[in-house]
């Protein structure tokens, strides 16, 4: 294990991380890239939960790593005592892509940590290189650090802002080519006066999440009841099997039917879908509605699902006449797509940064002007129920 604090990265820490893993492989491995990384500094290791609480009250972590199975105190047992030990710790989970690990991966997000980051197989080499740099990216976007001000329009009163352009709803059918990559939609030169927002009510609702995002899902559909008669498509980033199980607990937190989407299937009102794992989400209409898309075309913003062709979609085959929400989550996926629907009429609403377990795609949608409401995620949920039934 290497020598903590000493190093360069300990001398001007940005966030003190604690790794607790069982596995000396796993711990070797994670406490290095931490070490090594010039933005983390390493305080120390444990080898179980029991452990890990110790030195959690001991060292005062901002960021902890937490391995899910371990003997004596495993990470479910182990998540809230830390959290009560070190208040305002962020979590990050360490699971195996299993059912099992997905399983107890979806609990511990629903009691309090703050993300997760799915190990690979073991012997997996590429797997492990793709963890590394999945597990730093996170804890990074978690640490704690002075965040600016985000700029609003009020803020900025140099020059008037341009006019919110429209777009032409491109025709969909279903012989209709998969998009290979996300390109916005040509649109026209900007004119004078603000684009008309539609009165009538959405026809699809949209909702874009990431880090954070499954707690917060599970939140906002715990405030709809019967009255959500469209569609409802999800974007959350997340792997393959994790997103099945994600959609099995959303269903039991609320009245509607949420499932992963099916290549094909048609969408039905008052049902939410969630893209699956590695596969982008798109919605296309025929003459019997709306139809789901899957495909395995490169990934947009390193994420597939992506948020952005989603909400491309949904403004085409709407013609602007839908909902989009931008939840917690790292990046700026769905400011692109959040911008195309908008333009075409549609209504977009961001979860506020108090209640953002990450301000990156709601402040990015925030700060690029986009939001019509910046919401605190206890109110998103009832805004929807609003605006399904009476309009944007």
């Amino acid at each position: 294990m290497p020598e903590l604090a000493t190093t360069g990265a300990a001398a001007n820490p940005i966030a003190k991380v604690l790794v607790i893993d069982d596995s000396a492989v796993a711990r070797g491995l994670m406490t290095r890239w931490v070490d090594e990384d010039p933005d983390l500094a390493l305080v120390g290791a444990a080898v179980d939960g029991e452990q890990g609480l110790k030195k959690a009250e001991e060292l005062r972590p901002d960021l902890i790593v937490l391995d899910v199975e371990m003997p004596k105190m495993d990470g479910l047992a182990a998540l809230p005592l830390l959290l009560k030990a070190v208040p305002g710790c962020k979590v990050v989970m360490a699971s195996t892509l299993t059912r099992r690990g997905g399983e107890v991966t979806i609990r511990a997000l629903s009691m309090g940590a703050a993300d997760y980051a799915p190990k690979p197989q073991a012997g997996r080499l590429a797997g492990a290189e793709e963890f590394r740099r999945d597990l730093l990216s996170k804890l990074k976007a978690l640490a704690p650090r002075p965040i600016p001000p985000v700029p609003t329009a009020r803020d900025i009163p140099s020059t008037p802002a341009p006019a919110i352009r429209t777009i032409t709803p491109a025709p969909a059918a279903p012989s209709a080519p998969v998009r290979k990559a996300f390109a916005p939609t040509a649109q026209p030169p900007a004119s004078r006066g603000a684009v008309a927002r539609h009165t009538v009510r959405p026809e699809i609702i949209a909702i874009g999440s990431s880090t954070g995002g499954p707690q917060a899902l599970r939140d906002v559909v715990a405030a709809f009841g019967t009255d959500i008669r469209v569609p409802i498509v999800v974007a959350q980033h997340m792997p393959a099997l994790f997103t099945k199980i994600l959609a099995e607990h959303l269903s039991k937190a609320s009245s509607l039917r949420c499932k992963e989407a099916e290549d094909g299937e048609r969408l039905v009102a008052g049902s939410l879908y969630i893209a699956p794992g590695d596969f982008h989400l798109t919605v296309r209409k025929d003459a019997a509605g709306f139809y789901a898309v899957l495909d395995q075309t490169p990934p947009i913003n390193f994420c597939r699902p992506a948020v952005d062709p989603l909400f491309q979609s949904v403004t085409e085959v709407t013609g602007g006449k839908a909902l989009g929400i931008i939840l917690t989550g790292m990046g700026h996926d769905g400011r692109e797509g959040s911008r195309i629907l908008r333009s075409a009429g549609g209504t977009i609403l961001a979860q506020d940064e108090a209640t953002s377990v990450v301000w990156g795609m709601p402040g990015a949608v925030a700060a690029a002007g986009l939001a019509d409401e910046i919401l605190p995620l206890n109110r998103i949920g009832s805004s929807i129920v609003q605006r399904a039934k009476n309009g944007m």
